[in-house]
Formats: structure tokens, C-alpha cells, sequence
């Protein structure tokens, strides 16, 4: 290997060491067979339905013969587009209540390309500051002229002569609607009031680290409000919503009834749906936009036939309303659990930093026990055949750390009551001085959370 190689790579190995000094290196994992998923995002196990794999094979089965079933041959403006990819464009705008549809090859994909090329010079974009990696990276890439965060979920101040408020001794950044105030004043203040430049606003329905839903109608009367001539945009990121919530699965922006109120929505199937891809929903004008200037669909090779397939499978599966029966399940599920782990504080009285769970029912299927040594408890349970995962920084802020607990329908109760017996021996463990595992990560705040019992209120998370 030549020289420069090498020290580049010293460069790596010390960037390395300095992320595991820090408890913060990342490894790819596999999960060990027989393993009780609680770890991955397939929320319905669609994919392990029999009806739903007999009717995917059954497709594929059809389509011999046809177009090439292993490859889409280039890039969707050469040779991969094909009349299916369109018609399941249409389906899927039709379902979701939405004028038209543009696939990508991943949500990651669809908000890079949405971010990068939307924003004109002199817009804003206002992002919560949750707000997935991939808007991040889309954001960067754009011509817009400020990229501001607002608050976790918060959108109107509670005392409108103050910028900010502190929460348990911990500072809270500015409310969406401060910022959407400040955009309006200075000299460029008319350009917003007139309406001749844009703001973007980007949240999730559903955070999945947290599994918390973003208030929409609150940010949907807030952007109305202070931004009447609609130069307010609202994009919503349903990757975790989609199939969960709304009719049938139409996600939370239907489930509200705010689909003709919000710009954009970005779908992800690699979630709920089961499948792998995503989606953006919006107006037919902006659909030829992005196919000329989205570079993330211009410049990547087209879904194949089987991706196609998969997603058309999975669609047909929730619009026929085959999955009302998993979501009746799931949701079930999401009760137990989170009463089981309340009781569960309740008995050991564990320290708020250790073990903590929000005394707010989860509307989502993802349950955080924050935790100051999540790598610890997280072994702990995978040890014992339970598959969660750590959630460190800077995934989640520093003193926010937890292991992330997600249901599914194909999980049963017996197996999530194992889940919790595990949990508990962990914190019996450290009662009498066994648990070893991480060092503690810093401390996970005073944040309205319970840990047996303790504190009121939602989390912010």
C-alpha cells in the first residue's frame, strides 16, 4: 500500500480511537438467529405475512417474460423508468389523498433531493431541530440563504416578550413561532410579509428515536398565521407514520385532515410498509420540478422490477384493509408494554439517570427507556435473546441516551413480558453491584420523565 495511504489511514485510526474513547463508535451488526425483534422499524411485519409474501411471489411469478426482473437498465430520464413505476406513482397519490407522486430509491434520497434543489435563493428553511440526517444533508446542499432550528415540537412561546425558557434547569431554544416573528422584521421582513420569498418548514410526524408525533395542526395554524400570503411551505416526513396511523394507513397528515394545508410529504417504505424505497407527495408542477432538478433521482439507477413489486404488494395489503386486524394488535401492544414498564419503575424505584420511561402513553410503536449506560442494558437483553439497540450521541443529544424499544405486530405479549423480566434483572443487577457495561454517559437530565413514579408530564425528549 503506498505511503500516503497509510497515513491517511493513521488519520482514520485516530478519528476512530477518539469516537470509542468517547463510547460513540459504530459497528455493523447482525442479529443472531431466534433473536425477539424489538429493535427494527418493520412495525406491521408485512413482510413476514404469508399473504402478503404468496401475493409478492405470485407478481414476480407474472412478470417473467416481461421487462428485466434483476435490473431497471439506468436511470429513470434514460431507460429505467417503465409504465409500472408510474401507475404505482399514481396509486400511491391516489391512497394518500395527494395530487401526485415521484419515487426515490430511499426516504434518504427523496429529502436530499426535495432539500437540495427546492429552496431558491433568499428562501429559509425552519427545521426542528430533530429533524432526520437526511434533511440535514438536503439542507446543505441548497441555495437558501438561512437554515434555522426551532425547538423540539415547540411552537408557540408561552410568553411572547421572551426568546427562550428553561425546562428543569435546561435551556429550550426558540418556538417555531418566535422564529417565523423574526423572519418578518428588518428590511428583509417585507420580502417574507410580501410573500416574494419562501420558508420551508421540515418536521416528522413521527420521531423515531423518541416516537413522539409532531403537533401538525399547531404547526399548521402557526405557519398560516404568521405567513398568510402562503409562502409558508410545510414538509412533513412520514417515513414513521406511513401505515401506522390515518385510515387504512394514509399516515398522521390524513388522520388530521391536513392534507390540502401541508406542501410536501416524503414516505418511507422501508418502515411500516415492510418493503425498500420512498416517496414524495405533492402537486404535479412540483413533480416535473424535482424530475429536472432533483439530483438524487437524475443521477442513480431506477427501482427494479421486484422493489416495484414489493411496494405494490404491500399498498394493496393496507388499502384492501388486510392489516386493520396487526394494527388492532400492534396497538395493544403499545398499551401493555408501556404499563408493564411503569410497573416496572414502580417496583425497583430505579435513579432517573439509570432507568426512566415518560408517564405519557406512546401513541407510536416506538417505546425510549432512557438510560445512562445503554450500551450495558442494551447487551444485557440481546444476551437473553431480546434484540434492542443503544442509542448514544450524537444520534440523540449527550445526556439523552436510551435504548429504543420497538413493537411490532408479529410480536406477542409472552414475549414482551420477557423483555421486561430481562430489564428488571438488569436492574436487580445493579442493586447489588452487578451491572458493569459503559461508562455512564453523562447523565440523562430531570426531564418530565418517570423512573419510579417520579415527574409529571411528556418528556422532551
Amino acid at each position: 500500500m503506498p505511503q500516503q495511504g497509510n497515513r491517511l489511514d493513521g488519520i482514520f485510526a485516530n478519528l476512530l480511537e477518539r469516537r470509542q474513547s468517547r463510547n460513540q463508535l459504530r459497528k455493523l451488526t447482525t442479529v443472531p438467529e431466534g433473536s425477539v425483534d424489538f429493535s427494527s422499524n418493520a412495525y406491521l411485519s408485512l413482510s413476514s405475512q404469508p399473504a402478503v409474501q404468496r401475493a409478492f411471489l405470485a407478481r414476480l411469478q407474472a412478470a417473467i417474460g416481461g421487462p428485466p426482473l434483476l435490473g431497471s437498465g439506468g436511470s429513470r430520464l434514460l431507460d429505467g423508468n417503465s409504465s409500472r413505476a408510474e401507475s404505482l406513482e399514481r396509486t400511491i397519490a391516489a391512497f394518500h389523498r395527494a395530487p401526485a407522486a415521484l419515487l426515490f430509491n430511499s426516504a434518504m434520497d427523496a429529502n436530499m433531493g426535495l432539500f437540495a434543489c427546492v429552496p431558491q435563493p433568499g428562501d429559509v428553511v425552519v427545521y426542528d431541530e430533530l429533524i432526520h440526517a437526511s434533511v440535514h444533508d438536503g439542507m446543505r446542499l441548497s441555495r437558501a440563504s438561512k437554515r434555522i432550528p426551532f425547538a423540539h415540537s415547540h411552537i408557540w412561546e408561552r410568553n411572547s416578550s421572551s426568546v427562550t425558557e428553561t425546562k428543569d434547569n435546561h435551556p429550550v431554544g426558540k418556538s417555531l413561532d418566535t422564529i417565523l416573528q423574526s423572519l418578518l422584521q428588518g428590511p428583509e421582513g417585507t420580502l417574507f410579509q410580501s410573500g416574494a420569498r419562501n420558508v420551508f418548514i421540515a418536521v416528522e410526524a413521527v420521531y423515531s428515536m423518541a416516537g413522539d408525533l409532531a403537533p401538525l395542526t399547531e404547526i399548521v395554524e402557526c405557519v398560516e398565521y404568521r405567513l398568510p400570503q402562503g409562502n409558508g411551505y410545510i414538509i412533513v416526513d412520514e417515513a414513521h407514520s406511513t401505515g401506522i396511523f390515518g385510515d387504512r394507513g394514509r399516515g398522521l397528515v390524513c388522520e388530521l385532515g391536513l392534507e390540502n394545508r401541508v406542501w410536501a410529504r416524503v414516505l418511507g417504505f422501508g418502515k411500516a410498509v415492510g418493503c425498500a424505497g420512498g416517496l414524495i407527495l405533492c402537486t404535479t408542477t412540483t413533480r416535473a420540478y424535482l424530475i429536472n432538478y432533483a439530483r438524487t433521482l437524475i443521477y442513480t439507477t431506477a427501482m427494479a422490477l421486484p422493489s416495484l413489486a414489493g411496494i405494490e404488494t404491500a399498498y394493496d395489503f393496507l388499502s384492501s384493509g388486510q392489516a386493520e386486524p396487526l394494527l388492532v394488535h400492534l396497538r395493544l401492544l403499545i398499551r401493555e408494554t408501556h404499563a408493564l414498564l411503569l410497573a416496572l419503575c414502580a417496583r425497583h424505584n430505579p435513579p432517573a439517570e439509570l432507568f426512566r420511561v415518560s408517564l405519557e402513553e406512546p401513541r407510536s410503536p416506538v417505546i425510549p427507556v432512557l438510560t445512562s449506560r445503554p450500551r450495558s442494558l442494551a447487551e444485557h437483553c440481546q444476551r437473553r435473546g431480546y434484540m434492542v439497540r443503544p442509542i448514544v450521541a450524537p444520534t440523540v443529544p449527550r445526556g439523552k441516551e436510551r435504548i429504543r424499544v420497538c413493537l411490532h405486530a408479529g410480536n406477542t405479549r409472552g414475549e414482551v413480558e420477557g423483555l421486561v423480566q430481562a430489564l428488571e434483572a438488569w436492574l436487580v443487577a445493579w442493586k447489588t453491584g452487578g451491572v458493569g457495561g459503559d461508562l455512564d454517559a453523562g447523565g440523562a437530565g430531570q426531564d418530565s420523565s418517570v423512573s419510579g413514579g417520579a415527574g409529571r408530564g411528556k418528556a422532551k425528549l
